[in-house]
């Protein structure tokens, strides 16, 4: 198949989260797998055009209320020839920061830049002459490829286009007020017939559920948790009257970059056959962050965005987070690299003064983590909601036991401990309360102290879990498929 991934983020040219990670690995491993897949996106500021191939040809755009004319570069993923085509617009994108700063955490024309990018990606097909089988947009930035492609585009070269509109966060939406419809570069009967009109404003999230031919999502699970009041975020009610062309297909892990036993960024390497390794790695661990150097105390690791959906009031909240209960309480050390709200760097650095089992890294340092992730002995991650997770995954291969809450990608990948065989892979609560996190992490050192043997035996069990991109690739594929087959009637059996 020809795909066209249309994204605002890829690594390792422009990034967020983990969007940029899925979107590189998906098309990497597509491309293997003998698919002619390209990526489109913005060349924002810090992208350094000295280092990418200009296309002589400008593109115009029909975005806002006038045609617009952008430079278009090109590069490719790196040690890869997957291309990846960079959309110059110098007004539009030539700033710090991709969807804001911390001077202006939303900007204003975001509107206008997302349907740039999203028109722009229509006429790059029709420069090259190259028409996709799937146009494949992530998230909100990009919900304007499904409208365009059912709405205006859905003739002559893209008569055989289908699209695919994947949600990696349903909590980010793209609502605006409804004077910004005209940026859109859309006729005026589209506001409501693309699905866009939300309470009066614009809803871009909303708009590609509403015309997209297939929509996914990044774990089964979340999948279904999208589709109820608790966890739609207002869309719900679409999302289960579009129910049939939803699916969820759980993200790979980078096997290449994780995996212990070639892991350049840890200071010993193991396996599942022997562990030897992670205990060198814990003592490190020990030593990097100041904690007593001990091989039978337990490690708690973090890692961690320090943001309301990542569960932190449930730790680390003042008067009301389990975390210093915890470590009064309990024989175990606190390994911690994260930042964010600044309530919760400032409370974590107080913890710190406190307690002498906890220590922190406030930032991101990226060796560090994967130090925790091989020196600690659990990790944890007491998501209020998490579309997929990948520190879970990280964990359970690095042989690292993860405590977290039942929801989404965490309850797709961890299997509960059992205690009377020693099965599971991990620990598993369901109300997000400190008391549920206190007592989880205290069943999980209750088997630490006495259940070695079963210690043991769930390390080894996860060490050997297949999260590659090989499983996640088949199960787009086959969305693919579906959406050619909804949108345009075509069957890919006949394909072959």
């Amino acid at each position: 198949m020809k795909i066209l991934m249309v994204t605002s983020e890829t690594v390792p040219f422009a990034k967020t989260g983990g969007l940029a990670d899925a979107v590189s690995a998906l098309a990497i491993n597509l491309r293997k797998q003998g698919h002619d897949v390209r990526i489109v996106m913005p060349r924002y500021y810090k992208i350094d055009r000295s280092k990418l191939t200009p296309i002589e040809s400008p593109l115009a755009v029909a975005a806002g209320q006038v045609e617009t004319w952008v430079k278009v570069y090109y590069s490719s993923l790196p040690k890869t020839d997957v291309p990846v085509y960079f959309l110059d617009h110098e007004q539009a994108y030539g700033r710090d920061g991709i969807y804001g700063t911390k001077a202006e955490s939303d900007f204003h024309d975001n509107p206008y830049r997302s349907a740039l990018l999203c028109h722009g990606a229509f006429q790059l097909c029709r420069m090259l002459g190259w028409y996709p089988d799937i146009m494949h947009a992530h998230d909100w930035f990009c919900g304007l490829v499904p409208v365009l492609l059912k709405c205006v585009c859905r003739n002559g070269y893209f008569a055989h286009t289908a699209s695919v509109f994947t949600i990696h966060n349903l909590g980010y939406q793209g609502v605006y007020g409804k004077d910004q419809f005209p940026a859109l570069g859309l006729d005026w009967q589209l506001y409501y017939g693309g699905g866009l009109e939300h309470h009066g404003a614009i809803n871009l999230l909303q708009a590609g559920i509403s015309c997209a031919d297939m929509i996914t999502t990044v774990s089964p699970t979340y999948a279904g948790e999208m589709q109820t009041e608790a966890g739609g975020f207002g869309l719900d009610g679409l999302l289960r009257v579009r129910s049939d062309c939803v699916a969820g297909v759980l993200n790979g892990c980078d096997l290449e970059t994780w995996n212990p036993k070639k892991d350049k960024l840890i200071p010993a390497n193991y396996d599942y056959k022997d562990l030897s390794g992670k205990a060198k790695c814990k003592a490190e661990l020990q030593k990097k962050m100041g904690l007593p150097v001990d091989p039978n105390i337990p490690v708690i690791g973090i890692v961690t965005r320090l943001a309301d959906q990542k569960g932190i009031a449930e730790i680390f909240a003042p008067t009301y987070g389990s975390a210093y209960a915890m470590c009064t309480n309990m024989n175990l050390q606190f390994a911690i690299l994260g930042s964010g709200e600044k309530w919760c760097e400032d409370e974590i650095r107080s913890l710190e003064s406190k307690l002498p089992n906890l220590r922190a890294y406030v930032g991101y340092d990226e060796s560090l983590s994967h130090l925790i992730e091989a020196g600690s002995d659990f990790f944890l991650m007491p998501s209020k909601y998490e579309p997929c997770g990948l520190n879970q995954m990280y964990s359970i291969l690095y042989g690292t036991l993860p405590i977290v809450r039942r929801t989404g990608g965490l309850a797709d990948t961890v299997e509960q401990y059992n205690e009377q065989t020693g099965d599971g892979t991990g620990f598993l609560f369901d109300a997000l309360t400190p008391d549920a996190i206190y007592n989880t992490v205290g069943w999980a050192l209750y088997a630490y102290y006495n259940k070695k043997d079963h210690i043991k035996k769930m390390q080894v069990r996860g060490m050997q879990k297949d999260f590659s991109w090989d499983r996640s690739v088949d199960g787009y594929v086959g969305v693919y498929s579906s959406a050619l087959m909804r949108g345009c009637g075509i069957n890919t059996n006949d394909w072959k």
